[in-house]
């Protein structure tokens, strides 16, 4: 799948733009604070109507305007589709395809798939819990469109659980009864959540150590999703959950929890509880991998995401690189570059084109981004 066009009205800084693209690689250099990540922003936001910053939508409106627009025309399997995304809250953001309104997300995001490499990225081992719950959830999102309805139930069921347990203040005398709803539907909603976000680390991880020995021959990359309910899963054990017996755990613990949860007035399980941990040789990434070694991660993470979605998609995503190769040396560089295959839209950002070999710059199509304005370079 590839992006033809690009048009924005009123995103971030940028008040009208239009753009054509003739190139499988797409090069947007420029200084700092000049808009480039919001170019890719805009592509990334049409694939999963987020924010890359954890920014509400109303933050994706330029200031002092009501709404915002972005609109593309990609061509996926020989057909040209028409994407447009209309943000004004606190209004509904509206979704077309084809011109055609659309009421559920997975029905719009379905069109388009992205992979996305930013610096902030790199600190994915070092961050929190709530970069690596949002990592393997918009990858996810890229294969199983339907999964955002599955993720926003969940934080409806969960924010109105944790409005009534407010409300109780701390009163374990008092009738309990709409909890235990509450919590039949958590339950049911979070072990959904856990199950597909297991799956998919074990689709995954049948990529990954490939692309990490490739860098790193003498490392073996394993990684751990750690659930509230179910401790440890080592992925690379094959673990083999079922559903039901997710839910049953779930159930079980809520009802241990119970006082627990009234008493700090906060769901304390949950799927928004869980974390993944990066092992290298056995030992925890997270706390004791070098700064080299998470890049080498990060980055094994990514070409297999591509190469996941691929397979199940049956086309290549397209790829968002943030001025990431200032950050990787020159090994990491070459590889990411000559990983990407000819049939895979790039689009990267950069302060210039010094990172980048002579080669590779033969037939990218360059635009330059200068007081918020984007001209074509070459």
């Amino acid at each position: 799948m590839y992006i033809n066009k690009l048009k924005l009205k009123n995103f971030r800084n940028y008040e009208e733009l239009n753009l054509q693209f003739n190139s499988h690689k797409i090069l947007f250099i420029g200084k700092n604070a000049q808009g480039k990540t919001n170019l890719l922003e805009a592509v990334y936001y049409l694939s999963t109507l987020d924010s890359l910053k954890n920014n509400s939508d109303s933050e994706l409106i330029k200031w002092n305007e009501n709404y915002s627009n972005i609109s593309c025309e990609i061509q996926k399997f020989d057909v040209n589709i028409d994407l447009d995304v209309i943000i004004n809250p606190p209004n509904r953001k509206k979704l077309k395809v084809n011109g055609i309104l659309k009421n559920k997300s997975s029905d719009f995001i379905s069109n388009i798939s992205t992979v996305c490499f930013t610096v902030n990225d790199l600190l994915l081992l070092r961050g929190n819990p709530d970069n690596r719950r949002k990592w393997i959830d918009n990858a996810i999102l890229q294969v199983y469109p339907a999964y955002s309805e599955r993720l926003t139930k969940y934080n409806k069921i969960k924010s109105q659980k944790n409005n009534y347990l407010k409300n109780l203040k701390g009163n374990l005398n008092a009738d309990t009864s709409l909890l235990d709803v509450w919590n039949e539907q958590l339950a049911i909603s979070a072990s959904n959540l856990t199950f597909i976000r297991i799956s998919f680390l074990n689709e995954l991880e049948k990529i990954v150590p490939n692309k990490h020995k490739l860098i790193a021959a003498n490392e073996n990359l394993s990684f751990v999703y750690n659930s509230s309910v179910l401790n440890d899963v080592f992925i690379n054990d094959k673990p083999q959950f079922k559903i039901e017996d997710i839910l049953q755990k779930y159930k079980q613990l809520l009802e241990e929890k119970k006082q627990e949860e009234i008493i700090r007035a906060q769901s304390v399980i949950g799927a928004h509880r869980d974390d993944i941990s990066f092992f290298i040789n056995g030992i925890e990434a997270t706390k004791f991998a070098s700064q080299g070694q998470q890049r080498t991660i990060v980055l094994s993470l990514k070409l297999a995401e591509l190469e996941l979605i691929n397979q199940k998609i049956n086309t290549n995503p397209i790829l968002l690189l943030d001025d990431v190769l200032a950050e990787l040396d020159d090994l990491r560089q070459n590889l990411l570059l000559n990983a990407i295959n000819n049939n895979t839209q790039t689009i990267i950002t950069s302060v210039d084109t010094l990172h980048f070999k002579e080669e590779y710059l033969k037939d990218v199509e360059i635009f330059e981004i200068k007081n918020n304005n984007v001209f074509k370079f070459n």
